[in-house]
């Protein structure tokens, strides 16, 4: 089994959507209202014919860094309140409401327009999360340049790093080098250089 395949779907359509942005390389994968509308077709989020705007683009990032904002405090990091108090603006404009079937319930949107479905949708998914107790195993990366999301899967739900193998590996590294050459400055009777 993959480390994959133990991500609840509603945990991965939440991390998929924050890492739209990747801020290491500055890539951004939602450039335009028809790639936002593509990306949620192709979750089934919306119909592939829906008609966003540039201002839905807008919320829909706005969205999205509230959502790695918060992440990022699951990951032991502070969050950032300005990102957070954006986020709730944003979600005040997106009236939702609770529906009910023979399977369950969900959040839906109250108005029928294409980005309150969407954005309705990925509330739910934080819904879902929040039941299925994989809320706070959502993270971004510790890395300061990175911050991509990921699923922490460990047992103890102790994961700094989107990767051991890349960033964990460049931090430990810078770590070890720091203090080596803090012991080198002190072991010379001097400072060590920064």
């Amino acid at each position: 089994m993959s480390e994959e395949d133990v991500i609840p779907p509603a945990a991965r359509l939440l991390r998929d959507f924050v890492n739209t942005f990747e801020p290491q390389i500055d890539e951004e994968s939602l450039t335009a209202p028809e790639r936002l509308r593509d990306w949620f077709a192709e979750r089934r989020l919306l119909r592939p014919d829906a008609r966003l705007r540039a201002a839905d683009l807008a919320v829909a990032v706005t969205v999205r860094e509230g959502l790695r904002a918060v992440l990022l405090g699951h990951a032991g990091h502070p969050a950032d309140a300005a990102a957070l108090h954006r986020l709730d603006q944003a979600l005040a404009g997106v009236p939702v409401r609770m529906t009910f079937t023979d399977c369950g319930h969900r959040l839906v949107a109250a108005r029928d327009n294409a980005i309150d479905h969407a954005l309705a949708a990925l509330l739910d998914a934080v819904r879902q999360c929040g039941e299925e107790q994989s809320w706070t195993r959502l993270k971004v990366c510790a890395r300061d340049t990175c911050r991509w999301a990921y699923y922490d899967a460990s047992r103890n739900q102790a994961r700094r790093w989107c990767s051991m193998a890349g960033c964990g590996n460049y931090v430990k590294m810078r770590r070890a080098y720091a203090a080596r050459t803090r012991r080198k400055g002190n072991a010379a009777g001097g400072t060590p250089a920064r």
